[in-house]
């Protein structure tokens, strides 16, 4: 009997090797390596493979043809049913795509796939696999959410080829497959949820979504910090990759694609939870500006832009005598580096010393701000919460501050002051890069281009 081949392969980039090592020499990374058997190919695979017959999947193996000369018709995106949801994946729904859903437990991932799935079965086919929870559940909560439910296919299975299987019987539309962590292949004897398994049924199943033009949602799991758990290789497999994000204490809940070949990267959709469900909040701004009616020291209003839109977004610096040795620097929603960096330009180009104290930011509404347009907001809240005096509350503040203490302009600085306007404010301060060529009716702008100019508008 022949020796079954086996490699090892990196749970953190997906590469594989010939043999165990303790370091992966691609990626760097120590005791990532794991074993996976590698079977036969099969037969029909390859073959579907090699004839490139698709049904509803434009386009074909069989010849090559000019770029121009493809049809994007063939290809037309439909809705979700959501507004938010989707704007996060481009536009719609493609056909032919693989969508990857990441979230912490309890963050709505199969309440929102569910409310998505029980609305476009009104109008095409559409099956709903589901590993990890009973048909019985599923159908309590779409019960207790209120949602149609004559017309939606549910199927309880976590053998892969099983699940394709019944989406050749049924030939869905959509197809949700809840979660890839529990799904397993006949063809490998390793456990579920390891990298081999991961990988060869999610291979399967975007195999399959790709021949058929099916629209392909996976549930993924997360780990400790965050991250998607599994092997990298999942995420270069997928077309697209969002993460539904919200702490326990808030009923907001944030959208953000991190990978779309069909669309903008770090778009940002904003979903309350309800005890009807998610409930998309279509001016998020609103709900991140609910400030108190009195002004306080250290709460400084900010335009961020996310993905295609602006958003304003309040934000919050704490700075307080220390009682250590090491003054305490602590950043929620921002990175933890930037503020130990901008606090030193302030210190070198502000002439504000704030070496012995303890200094906290927080960004309102658990928003990360991933774009360094959030530096002059920052350090404008630093400074009114040191000197003890609040900004005014109609004034609104962006830009991105250098280590020479100069002010750079950021994109999109035109529709951030427009959507500040919108919202009531009346003064902003603003890199002079982005100072508005024609004024903006009931906005004075203040341009500066450095951060001396910008502290001397505070006195």
């Amino acid at each position: 009997m022949a020796k079954q081949k086996t490699a090892f392969v990196c749970g953190e980039c997906g590469s594989d090797f010939a043999k165990w090592q303790g370091q992966c020499s691609d990626c760097g990374v120590w005791n990532s390596l794991s074993e996976i058997k590698l079977g036969p190919a099969k037969g029909a695979s390859r073959t579907a493979a090699v004839s490139g017959k698709r049904s509803g999947f434009a386009g074909s193996l069989d010849s090559a043809r000019l770029l121009g000369d493809i049809d994007l018709q063939d290809l037309p995106r439909f809705s979700s049913g959501t507004g938010e949801f989707d704007r996060v994946l481009g536009g719609g729904l493609v056909p032919g795509s693989a969508i990857l859903v990441g979230g912490n437990p309890g963050a709505g991932k199969s309440t929102l796939l569910l409310q998505t799935m029980c609305h476009l079965a009104s109008s095409m086919e559409a099956l709903y696999v589901t590993g990890e929870e009973s048909p019985q559940q599923i159908a309590m909560r779409a019960q207790r959410l209120q949602l149609p439910t004559d017309k939606l296919r549910l199927m309880a299975e976590t053998n892969v080829e099983a699940i394709v299987a019944a989406a050749n019987e049924f030939k869905p539309r959509v197809l949700v497959v809840d979660s890839i962590q529990v799904v397993h292949t006949d063809e490998l004897a390793s456990a579920p949820g390891s990298v081999s398994q991961v990988r060869e049924c999610a291979a399967f199943l975007i195999r399959h979504a790709k021949q058929t033009g099916m629209v392909l949602f996976l549930v993924g799991h997360v780990t400790k910090d965050g991250s998607l758990a599994g092997p990298k290789v999942l995420e270069h497999m997928i077309d697209c990759s969002i993460l539904l994000d919200g702490s326990d204490d808030s009923r907001f809940r944030t959208l953000r694609g991190q990978k779309n070949r069909f669309g903008a990267v770090n778009e940002l959709g904003v979903f309350a939870m309800t005890d009807k469900g998610m409930r998309e909040v279509r001016n998020p701004s609103a709900i991140f500006l609910e400030r108190g009616d009195e002004p306080a020291p250290g709460s400084a209003v900010m335009v961020v832009w996310e993905g295609t839109r602006p958003l304003l977004v309040e934000i919050q610096a704490l700075v307080d005598d220390s009682q250590l040795g090491n003054p305490r620097r602590v950043a929620v929603g921002l990175e933890q580096n930037r503020l130990a960096m901008l606090l030193a330009v302030l210190h070198r180009h502000g002439g504000l010393q704030v070496g012995d104290q303890d200094v906290f930011a927080n960004v309102v509404g658990g928003v990360k701000v991933l774009e360094t347009s959030a530096d002059l907001a920052l350090l404008m809240a630093i400074v009114s919460s040191f000197r003890d005096r609040h900004l005014p509350q109609e004034l609104v503040i962006f830009g991105e501050v250098g280590l020479s203490g100069e002010i750079r302009p950021v994109p999109s600085g035109q529709e951030r002051l427009f959507e500040a306007a919108k919202h009531g404010f009346s003064r902003a301060i603003v890199p002079k890069g982005n100072a508005p060529k024609q004024a903006i009716k009931g906005m004075q702008v203040l341009a500066v281009s450095k951060l001396s100019e910008a502290l001397a508008a505070l006195e």
